[in-house]
């Protein structure tokens, strides 16, 4: 497994030149361009459901547990605050989430779901496994855990350069 010391900055690899550089090369553009076809066949796969990947992706952060709290879900979804509150809006007009005024701080509200949500929110990972499958054809259990791998350092670099940036 591939580890990362985060106190020493990444050295730059020199892959790319501006000289010549064309999107089509892009591993951003790429990597953008599965994003795009994963999210277009899991949306796809969801509209019975009458969800959209705004709404599939609250849903299961909140079923996971990765977030409880409309600053913790936007965060995670890498969107503004006022937009996720629309979302919500939504979300619970359709009987699917409900906010929770915390007790111990009045300034919190959590969300939660509603029974109606978490059988959404349980439909999720069945449809994304068969997207992921689908997007993984041909690839051997090796090349997957090497790609995995391999954007785990992307991320990893990522996040090296951006604590550079912030100090």
């Amino acid at each position: 497994m591939y580890s990362f010391d985060m106190s020493r900055s990444p050295t730059p690899a020199c892959f790319y030149r501006a000289a010549g550089y064309t999107t089509d090369e892009s591993v951003g553009y790429m990597l953008k361009r599965v994003i795009m076809s994963i999210t277009l066949a899991a949306d796809r796969r969801l509209e019975p459901q009458g969800m959209t990947h705004a709404q599939w992706g609250p849903l299961f952060l909140l079923r996971s547990g990765r977030a409880s709290t409309v600053a913790e879900l936007a965060r995670e979804l890498q969107t503004d605050p006022g937009a996720m509150t629309r979302l919500l809006d939504r979300l619970e007009c359709k009987g699917l989430c409900r906010r929770i005024r915390s007790t111990d701080d009045r300034r919190v509200v959590n969300l939660e779901l509603t029974p109606e949500g978490e059988a959404a929110a349980d439909k999720v990972p069945i449809e994304l496994s068969q997207v992921l499958n689908e997007h993984l054809a041909g690839f051997s259990k090796t090349e997957w855990t090497q790609l995995k791998g391999f954007l785990r350092r992307m991320i990893e670099n990522g996040e090296a350069i951006a604590g550079r940036s912030e100090k």
